[in-house]
């Protein structure tokens, strides 16, 4: 059982929490994922770690109330127990495997919509922390719905911009950084953490820019293991799946109109089934949802 330590409402149906996990603090890196049980009959949740303490042997999550279980998760208290936190799943941001010193004379932005705010403060603590400067877009659709801005702040040079213009720039973050672009900051890297829709565009904006973009894609995930198939991706041609070869991949290889497409078709028993008779192979076909 994995304890909750605290618990705090970050904004309307989004809450973050620490939890007492060893040994997936242990080996926990920025970039990689845990998926989640509240009862041994409860659905498998994947959350991008929001931050960690190997030391104090704890992981941070940030999720938003989405559905039955994620609601469920929103009632726990301090001292409840989640049943199972597995993990650390996925590979690390490939930033943690680049010389220290290289990553110092690259110049990085991060773009963080909505609870995708949580993976990047995730990265963007490790790069504080070795002495790396980056700049960071936070987007959100209004300033109620701001998350950790403090924790953003302190870790990087943070532009707020929001949908209504309610808080910092006024529109989306693809608006934010083609303001910033225009005011003569360039960027070596673009790093895209939110929903799928945001990634896309931001693909499509720094593809016309001409700068190397990653995204962490988040599609249905079953089992975390790459054995269901739930998380298939074509990436440059090829089928990838995010929860083993990912969640980050170079967002101008994504084909992110076929991965939208098969979230949809996969939330129904129907669509499942096609799924299952077109991919073959490649489906995998083990999440025990097809039939």
């Amino acid at each position: 059982m994995f304890k909750i330590l605290t618990k705090e409402t970050l904004a309307p149906s989004i809450f973050k929490m620490d939890v007492e996990a060893p040994r997936v603090a242990k080996h926990a890196l920025p970039g990689q994922f845990l998926i989640v049980r509240v009862d041994a009959d409860g659905e498998r949740i994947p959350l991008t770690i929001c931050d960690y303490d190997s030391e104090a042997g704890t992981v941070q999550i940030v999720f938003q109330v989405i559905g039955g279980d994620t609601h469920r998760m929103s009632q726990l208290e301090v001292g409840d127990c989640f049943h199972d936190v597995v993990g650390p799943l996925g590979r690390p941001s490939d930033l943690t495997e680049m010389p220290i010193e290289e990553l110092k004379k690259m110049r990085i932005c991060f773009i963080a919509g909505g609870v995708g705010t949580a993976p990047v403060y995730c990265q963007l603590k490790w790069l504080k922390k070795n002495g790396v400067e980056v700049d960071c877009i936070q987007g959100a659709r209004t300033k109620e719905i701001i998350i950790l801005e403090d924790e953003m702040r302190s870790v990087s040079n943070l532009h707020i911009c929001t949908d209504d213009g309610s808080y910092g720039i006024a529109g989306n973050v693809c608006v934010a950084l083609q303001q910033l672009w225009d005011e003569g900051r360039r960027f070596d890297r673009v790093v895209a953490i939110g929903p799928m829709i945001m990634m896309k565009f931001v693909c499509q904006l720094t593809e016309k820019l001409g700068v190397e973009t990653i995204v962490s894609m988040n599609p249905i995930m079953v089992d975390g293991t790459g054995m269901c198939g739930a998380c298939r991706l074509t990436v440059g041609g090829e089928v990838k799946f995010a929860c083993v070869d990912g969640p980050e991949f170079d967002g101008h290889k994504v084909d992110f109109a076929q991965a939208m497409q098969r979230m949809r078709l996969y939330k129904t028993e129907e669509g499942r089934l096609y799924l299952q008779a077109k991919e073959g192979a490649t489906h995998h076909g083990g999440c025990g949802q097809c039939g």
